[in-house]
């Protein structure tokens, strides 16, 4: 009895898990406020797009930012904390996100969170405005993966 209640636990686990990961599918959807969309946009990332750059990104994404807890490693919003969050994480792999979001709107997000999600402020937390400028680019070269 334990054992078939025990495989029982575990399919519901994994069950919630996907339900929880599947609702995140509009990658169209901004995350902005209207009210604050037309500057975040309007933002440019001043660090150059070079692979030197790309791996500072890579570094801080793995590392003090942690981002890969949620968005996953690859970026499929996967990460081992995903069926925590709803709605789950950005899927960074999916081309409509990048389509979808500038520089400036991903900046913000970093720096503001996202009020209703798991995504919390980073800039002037674990991480710099450098910084999440160099994630930034990094995140952008999970579309071309």
């Amino acid at each position: 009895m334990l054992l078939k209640s025990g495989v029982i636990a575990v399919a519901v686990i994994a069950t919630t898990a996907a339900m929880t990961y599947a609702e995140e599918r509009n990658p169209i959807e901004p995350r902005v406020p209207p009210n604050e969309r037309i500057a975040a946009r309007a933002l440019k990332n001043p660090v150059a797009r070079t692979p030197e750059n790309i791996a500072k990104g890579k570094t801080v994404y793995e590392g003090k930012g942690s981002c890969f807890r949620c968005h996953g490693i690859s970026g499929k919003g996967d990460g081992a904390n995903s069926a925590l969050s709803k709605p789950s994480p950005r899927d960074f792999t999916n081309p409509k996100f990048h389509r979808n979001r500038t520089d400036g709107e991903m900046f913000w997000v970093l720096k503001n969170g996202i009020v209703g999600t798991g995504m919390i402020p980073f800039i002037g937390g674990p991480i710099t405005e450098d910084e999440a400028w160099h994630v930034i680019l990094y995140v952008r070269s999970f579309e071309s993966k």
